[in-house]
């Protein structure tokens, strides 16, 4: 993985001041889209009586991810340090699969490109699938 440059972390914080307040929104639809593409990743959300796009959990989950994403942006210069918790939490208690966090990061790029086509340049693009890997490396971290 390539890491992140100043000016990766200068247009990740730049793009996420653009796009952060449809932050509910993106969430929503990239966790949705994750669950419809990746039927496998039901499998931690069976307790939802509904999986379908725009039920309650689907948007609840999809608000939690982003908050996440919008801490990572916070913590963009120390990621492994700045999700330790975040990271003991999905290793221990939710015992989720690493894989997934590319999956999800992936269905987050896809919704950033359609909901925001003219502000996600291939600078942004590269900027963004460079951050989302080094977060999802850094959620992975306790797995090791």
């Amino acid at each position: 993985m390539t890491s992140l440059t100043p000016k990766d972390k200068d247009t990740v914080r730049s793009f996420w001041a653009k796009v952060s307040g449809k932050a509910e929104d993106i969430g929503m639809d990239a966790l949705a889209r994750m669950l419809i593409v990746y039927p496998q990743t039901k499998t931690y959300f069976a307790h939802w009586k509904d999986l379908s796009p725009g039920a309650a959990p689907v948007k609840k989950h999809g608000i939690t991810v982003m908050n996440g994403v919008g801490f990572a942006v916070e913590k963009i210069d120390d990621l492994k340090a700045g999700l330790l918790n975040l990271s003991e939490l999905h290793a221990f208690t939710l015992r989720v699969d690493p894989a997934n966090f590319k999956i999800i990061s992936h269905n987050i790029l896809v919704v950033l490109a359609i909901m925001f086509p003219n502000e996600f340049t291939p600078q942004v693009h590269v900027s963004m699938d460079k951050f989302l890997a080094a977060l999802a490396l850094a959620l992975a971290e306790k797995y090791r």
